[in-house]
């Protein structure tokens, strides 16, 4: 038995691997090469890769206000033929995609839903105030 087989029972295949690889060596990258100051705050979450290396989907997050948004996606567009030389330089993989830069709305949308979730829960608590709660054995 092949002793590589064990990634792929974990679920962790080449795909995956040049996915991570790439996220942190562009991490790296934006930190330490780009003088860029609107793409410093922005944070990679997930790279994706198609199947033929031809492109490849980079999401990233910010805490910089949705007014900057454009500004990021502006600067990261900029900075995509650089970072896709670089990238050839440090990643050993036959084609070097070419980057799409994706905006993360995970952490803000969390942020917004857990808001909404509290809001939701303080209506309700106002209105469920007398109400017995169905949960437990139902009574024979």
């Amino acid at each position: 038995m092949p002793a590589h087989s064990k990634h792929h029972a974990a679920g962790f295949s080449r795909k995956d691997r040049v996915n991570e690889q790439v996220r942190r060596e562009l991490a790296e990258l934006i930190r330490t090469e780009l003088k860029d100051p609107r793409v410093g705050m922005v944070s990679l979450t997930e790279v994706e890769v198609t199947p033929d290396y031809a492109h490849a989907k980079v999401y990233f997050s910010t805490l910089a206000g949705d007014d900057k948004l454009p500004e990021i996606m502006h600067g990261l567009k900029k900075a995509a033929g650089f970072l896709r030389r670089e990238l050839g330089r440090r990643i050993r993989i036959h084609t070097i995609p070419e980057l799409h830069f994706v905006h993360d709305m995970s952490l803000e949308r969390g942020a917004d839903l857990s808001r909404l979730i509290d809001e939701a829960n303080r209506l309700h608590g106002e209105d469920a105030d007398g109400a017995e709660p169905n949960e437990g054995p139902a009574s024979e």
